[in-house]
């Protein structure tokens, strides 16, 4: 189907860069682009997220900080035994 719609300048330089480097057509990367937003599902259209579900009640290990990636991954590469960091 054939269909008009209105973009904003720099996203459709951007789209159309990214149509020439892979040798696709524009239509082609859009309908892509808008496959994979639907495919995501409601709460990706500004539905609320559901929480997810929560085991135990311990909350995080000692010196885990969510927030901090770098710590994140130091501790994972430490090959420590979870049991061990209670």
């Amino acid at each position: 189907m054939r269909t008009t719609i209105r973009v904003d300048d720099d996203l459709y330089r951007q789209i159309k860069e990214k149509a020439a480097r892979s040798g696709r057509p524009v239509a082609a990367l859009i309908e892509d682009a808008l496959r994979s937003s639907l495919l995501r599902g409601p709460s990706e259209a500004g539905e609320p997220v559901r929480p997810l579900p929560t085991y135990g009640s311990q909350g995080t290990l000692p010196g885990v900080d969510l927030a901090d990636n770098a710590a994140l991954l130091e501790l994972m590469e430490e090959n420590v035994p979870v049991d061990a960091r209670r």
